[in-house]
This record gives structure tokens, C-alpha cells and sequence, in this order.
């Protein structure tokens, strides 16, 4: 509802206050209480509004960069968004997490402090499932890991700590590496129950699935890198050219990323009937001429024309120009 009131509400209001059937000490009394905000000295903010928004912005770029390197790694698009970034006790984090799940603490050398990363069971079962060569399929009953899916599942968790590093790139050197990785959240302590943390939860995507990913930073984890935690000093140091070795990983990761490429050999019209009809064997006549160049899309764009032939036993395609639009686009 809006706070703004309209101009009949305001003349309504008015003619309360002076016909007495509002009482003006009342209105103020009650605005005064609106205004008092609980403060718990048990458990006070550690962390400023403006520090949890360059957090929120660090990991929307983290998120970004998990995007390319899962969708790599697994074949297949995957989809990785922050949800939310709040802070809360140590204790707090882990009474949230289920039984079984997957913890992850990791060590950050250049901090000498731990963190946790922690994603459910069945999202770490589903990328197990597609190492080995299976679909994108969270098991409909979530179970504890074996030590051998644990093995496997280090390799993509090593590699979602990795971008880290890139996430971090403008404020502080960040190496993070695993320790080691447990089942049940009860047995983990990395901190005080009392401490202070940063929560940052990621939605992870992958084909009709869907799991979340949480990322628990401590207080003494980012104590160093406090006083950076700004969004002038974020947005500065981001707007500036990435370092060279930033750009090679960068690089790195598109000359790896697979993208789809279709020819299309032509277009034609039929019916219902002849489309029901149609049976192994059967030809299509297409209204495209032998000569005439076929159009090479990479993913929705087109970017070549080619002419069709065969080398040795498959059939091949020769690009022979380049689309215009497509050459104009790389200059």
C-alpha cells in the first residue's frame, strides 16, 4: 500500500483534526512509535548496509563466472544467481542446514581463516550423476553421500572455490582451497555459535532442476578486507582494466565453452495431412537452388554462408563468407 496519501484523504484527515475527532497528540504519539526499531545487544550488526551490498555485488559477479565455468565442466547450461545476502550468527547458519547435506570448509591462505560452502545432498547426487556420464536429475529422496561420490564432488566444489579468486579480483587476492568436507552440519565448528557472519545463498539452475548453494563467510574471514567493503571503492577498482592474467582466464574459459552451430539447408511449407503422413524414405522438396550459399548460425545468429559436400565419409560444410553484420559486430 502506498504511504502517500491523495488529496481527498488529506482533506479528510483535516477535517477530522478540526471538528476533534482525531486527537493531533494521538497522531504524533503514534508516529513517534512507529519510529522505535528493536535493537538486540545480544547479537549487534557487524555489518553496514553498504558492506552487504558490495558483498551482494561481489558474488552477482562470482555468479556470473560459475555460470561459464559449470556450464563447462558439466555440458550443459547451468544457471547460478544470488538469492539473498544477509548476516546472522554461526549458530544460526548451521540450525538452518538439513541432515544429511554437503559442508565444504575451506582455508583462505591470504586470510588465514575458513569459510563454508554448503549445497544440498541431491544437487551434489545430480552432479555426481552428470561426471559420470547420467542426466540432470535430483534424486526425489535426498540421502547421505558415499566417500566415493564425495571424491568426484570434491573436483566441482575445488572448482567453485577457484572462482572465487576472479569474484574477488578488485579488492583482495583470495586463494581458497578445501580441508575437508562433511555430511552432517553438527559435527562442523569453524567458529564461536555467537560469531557473526556473512550468508550469501545462490540458486543453482541446471536443465529443469533447481538447489541452492550457500556461502558462509565469518567476521574474522573478512576482518582484512572490511575497510574495502564499499561501493565507491567496489565500482572504482571493477571499472578498471583487468589484470592480464584476469583476462587469460577469461579468455581461457570462452575458447572451452561449446556453443551450438546449425546449417540450415532451407525452408518449406506442408500440411497437417502430409506432415502425418510422412514415412522413412520420403523426400522433402526444398525451394533452395544446389548454388545457393547455406546459412551457418551459431547459436540464434547468423555469422556464415557455406557451400555443402562430403570429406572422406561424412558430409561437410565449406564456409565460404563471412555474414556482414557478423564481420561488422567483431571489428
Amino acid at each position: 500500500m502506498s504511504d502517500i496519501l491523495s488529496q481527498a484523504e488529506v482533506d479528510a484527515l483535516l477535517q477530522a483534526l478540526s471538528s476533534g475527532q482525531v486527537d493531533k497528540e494521538q497522531i504524533v504519539s503514534e508516529e513517534r512509535q512507529t519510529k522505535v526499531k528493536k535493537y538486540d545487544f545480544r547479537r549487534p550488526d557487524k555489518f553496514s548496509k553498504d558492506q552487504l551490498r558490495t558483498l551482494q555485488m561481489i558474488h552477482e559477479n562470482y555468479a556470473r563466472f560459475l555460470n561459464t565455468s559449470l556450464s563447462t565442466y558439466l555440458r550443459s547450461v547451468v544457471e547460478v544467481s544470488v538469492v539473498s545476502t544477509q548476516q546472522m550468527t554461526y549458530e544460526e547458519f548451521i540450525r538452518s542446514l538439513p541432515v544429511p547435506t554437503v559442508v565444504t570448509i575451506f582455508q583462505v591462505e591470504e586470510m588465514g581463516d575458513a569459510g563454508i560452502l554448503e549445497l544440498s545432498s541431491g544437487l551434489g547426487l545430480m552432479m555426481v550423476e552428470r561426471l559420470l556420464g547420467g542426466g540432470l536429475t535430483i534424486p526425489a529422496r535426498s540421502r547421505e553421500l558415499t566417500e566415493i561420490e564425495i571424491n568426484i564432488l570434491a573436483r566441482i566444489l575445488q572448482r567453485f572455490l577457484s572462482q572465487l579468486k576472479d569474484a574477488w579480483a578488485n579488492l583482495a587476492s583470495v586463494t581458497a582451497t578445501i580441508d575437508r568436507i562433511e555430511t552432517n552440519p553438527g559435527f562442523v565448528q569453524i567458529v564461536a555459535p555467537n560469531q557473526m557472519i556473512v550468508l550469501i545463498t545462490l540458486s543453482v539452475r541446471a536443465g529443469e532442476e533447481e538447489g541452492l548453494l550457500n556461502l558462509c563467510l565469518p567476521d574474522t574471514l573478512l576482518e582484512p578486507v572490511l575497510p574495502k567493503l564499499t561501493a565507491h571503492y567496489w565500482l572504482g577498482s571493477s571499472s578498471k582494466e583487468p589484470a592480464p592474467e584476469q583476462r587469460a582466464a577469461i579468455e581461457k574459459r570462452l575458447i572451452s565453452t561449446e556453443v551450438d552451430v546449425v546449417v540450415k539447408l532451407g525452408t518449406t511449407h506442408l500440411t497437417v495431412r502430409d506432415l502425418l503422413d510422412l514415412q522413412p524414405g520420403d523426400v522433402i522438396a526444398l525451394p533452395s537452388r544446389i548454388e545457393d550459399p547455406i546459412p551457418v548460425y551459431v547459436g540464434s545468429s547468423l555469422k556464415f554462408y557455406g557451400k555443402a559436400g562430403t570429406k572422406g565419409n561424412r558430409m561437410a560444410l565449406q564456409i565460404t563468407r563471412v555474414h556482414k553484420e557478423a564481420e561488422q559486430n567483431d571489428r
